[in-house]
C-alpha cells in the first residue's frame, strides 16, 4: 500500500497505490493485482466507499487500523485471505528505489502531465519520452503517480512496471544491504524475518517477471449512479488460481 502522505502528515491519509501481491514459494510464483484508487468496494461497517479512502477511515478510528480495515475490505470483496501488509509513503518509495541505484523502465508512449502535484501542494509540468529510461527514486515516483496524461488504469499498470523493475534489481547481491536498510527504515510491515526468507526465493527467481492483472475498464462494472465497482465474476477466479 502506498499512501498519499507528505512529510509530517502521518497516516490519516488516502492511499495512492493499492496492490495485492501473492507469493507462492512452492510454485516459485509471484502475482500482482492492482486495484485503481477510484473504485468502490463494500467496507465493513461503512458500506460502499471509494477504496482510496479506507485507510483514512480506519486511521481516524484508531492508529494503525487503516491497513487492517483495508485488508478486511479487500479480503471480503475479493475472496482472499490477507494476513500480511507493507505500507510506505512517498519518501519511503524514493528511498527504496534509490537504494538499488534506480530502475530501468520501458515507457510505452509519451506521457505529458502539466499539473503534477508536488510536496508543497503546487504543480509542475512533467514529460516522459517513449522507450527505455533509467529513473532514480524521484523520477520513478513521478512516473508511478502521474495520471493526467492518461487514466488511473494506465497509472496502475505503470506502478506494476516499477515494482517489477525493482524486483529485477534485487537479484543483484550488491544491492541487498542498502535495500534491506532502506526497507527497514521506510516500510511499515508485519512481515517477520522468517516471512522475508520464505518470499525471497520466488521474488528473486522471477527476476521481476510476475503474473500481473490490473483492474481496468474490461474488469469493472458501472452502476446506475455512475459508480465503478470491480467485476468480481471476472477478477476473483484469476485470484483463486494464484492466491490459495
Amino acid at each position: 500500500v502506498g499512501v498519499d502522505a507528505r512529510p509530517g502528515e502521518g497516516m490519516v491519509t488516502r492511499t495512492d497505490s493499492i496492490m495485492l501481491i501473492g507469493v507462492n514459494p512452492q510454485r516459485m510464483q509471484v502475482s500482482l493485482l492492482s486495484i485503481p484508487r477510484d473504485l468502490f468496494i463494500d467496507v465493513p461497517v461503512y458500506g460502499m466507499e471509494r477504496i482510496n479512502t479506507v485507510n483514512a477511515l480506519g486511521e481516524q478510528e484508531q492508529a494503525d487500523y487503516g491497513v487492517t480495515l483495508l485488508s478486511q475490505a479487500i479480503g471480503q470483496n475479493f475472496g482472499v485471505g490477507i494476513d500480511r501488509y507493507a505500507r510506505l509513503d512517498f519518501n519511503g518509495f524514493v528511498a527504496v528505489i534509490d537504494a538499488v541505484g534506480g530502475v530501468d523502465i520501458e515507457v510505452p508512449g509519451v506521457i505529458e502531465d502539466y499539473a503534477y502535484p508536488t510536496a508543497n501542494f503546487d504543480t509542475i509540468a512533467v514529460r516522459f519520452e517513449a522507450g527505455w529510461q533509467h529513473m532514480d527514486g524521484e523520477r520513478a515516483l513521478i512516473y508511478a503517480r502521474t495520471r493526467h496524461g492518461d487514466d488511473d488504469y494506465q497509472r496502475a499498470a505503470r506502478q506494476q512496471q516499477v515494482i517489477s523493475a525493482l524486483a529485477s534489481k534485487l537479484i543483484i547481491p550488491v544491492y541487498w544491504p542498502g535495500a534491506a536498510a532502506a526497507i527497514g527504515r521506510s516500510v511499515e510491515t508485519n512481515l517477520s524475518p522468517i516471512d522475508m526468507l520464505l518470499i525471497a526465493p520466488p521474488v528473486l527467481f522471477s527476476g521481476g517477471n510476475f503474473e500481473q492483472l490490473v483492474i481496468d475498464r474490461s474488469t469493472i462494472i458501472t452502476t446506475g449512479d455512475g459508480v465503478a465497482v470491480p467485476n468480481y465474476e471476472l477478477v476473483n477466479p484469476w485470484l483463486a488460481e494464484r492466491f490459495d
